[in-house]
């Protein structure tokens, strides 16, 4: 274990550096650049730019040196300095902008996991062994549901009830008076006091998935010889479901961790502006739009990076969990 381990991070690191290629390279696939989106942006507002000052803009943000040229700048900064550039847009360091918001993003995606793992383990076990009874159909109606609604409508009735019927502030994963003070006990209890709203909208197309994957895997797994001679042999059913099927069917909870946490960064940017989070979609949309390829280039980097950890988290879980593939 410990030598795949050391080869899959070996692996990781030629595989960050053409990620970081193919993600510069990306952002600035589209015709013109910063420059040309702020421009646009002025033009809009009868702001005119003449050539002379569009050429000084270049030449400030280095964007008339050729792409390879700007791309290896970008990436010494990063190895040499932990720099990540300057946002074009914000006028900021791109560090100072992303670690808060991707800190938020990770403790959403984490309590996301958490709260679709908790709900969908049980339920998708309940639906194989009870199947077809009243809760099976009602859970399998929920299901449905889950997946059909988009998240973007079940978080504007959620937000309705909330606001109307509970009186709870919704939108933002602070009260007005956190957003801009320092992190203390106080401001996280009021995080997780805002936090269970977009968690529920987040989670509940993930569970619908969820339930059905383990309903169906478990349903593969009863009918087979080993759980009848362990039934026979006066294992109570309890420790049966626990012991054997499950730790076999939970395998695709296990391998969601690869996609989950980049998902949630990348694949919640409309719940996200609805809500209005602080989180890393939003701003990673924001710089997509105006081609603000240092701070895009950041959020895709550290989107890869925490795909290829995952990825190496759920192989080693798997390993752990499944003696199959600890055998092959």
């Amino acid at each position: 274990m410990l030598v795949f381990i050391a080869k899959r991070f070996l692996w990781m690191i030629p595989s960050l550096f053409a990620v970081s290629f193919l993600a510069f390279v990306l952002i600035q696939l589209p015709p013109g650049d910063y420059v040309t989106t702020y421009i646009a942006t002025l033009a809009a507002s009868n702001e005119i730019v003449d050539q002379n000052t569009a050429a000084q803009l270049r030449e400030r943000f280095g964007l008339g040196d050729p792409m390879l040229v700007q791309y290896f700048k970008w990436i010494w900064g990063i190895l040499t300095r932990g720099d990540f550039g300057i946002s074009f847009e914000w006028q900021q360091p791109v560090s100072d902008l992303i670690w808060e918001r991707m800190a938020l993003t990770l403790v959403l995606a984490l309590s996301t996991l958490i709260a679709t793992w908790a709900i969908a383990l049980p339920i998708g076990v309940y639906s194989a062994v009870r199947k077809y009874s009243i809760g099976d159909y009602f859970f399998t109606a929920f299901t449905f549901f889950g997946l059909a609604v988009p998240s973007f409508l079940l978080a504007l009735v959620l937000m309705y009830v909330a606001a109307v019927e509970f009186g709870q502030d919704v939108g933002g994963l602070f009260s007005p008076e956190y957003e801009n003070a320092s992190w203390s006990f106080a401001k996280m209890v009021d995080l997780f006091s805002h936090l269970w709203l977009p968690v529920i909208i987040l989670a509940v197309s993930s569970t619908a998935s969820l339930i059905r994957v383990m309903r169906a895997n478990m349903l593969d797994e009863l009918p087979k010889p080993y759980v009848a001679t362990a039934r026979a042999k006066g294992l109570s059913e309890f420790r049966l479901l626990m012991k054997y099927p499950l730790m076999i069917a939970l395998n695709p909870f296990i391998s969601t961790i690869a996609w989950l946490l980049p998902n949630l960064i990348s694949g919640s940017v409309v719940v996200a502006i609805v809500l209005n989070l602080p989180t890393a979609a939003p701003l990673l949309l924001q710089a997509l739009m105006a081609q603000d390829m240092y701070l895009a280039g950041a959020f895709v980097l550290l989107i890869c990076a925490l795909t290829l950890i995952g990825s190496l988290i759920s192989d080693i879980l798997l390993a752990l969990v499944d003696p199959r593939i600890r055998l092959e």
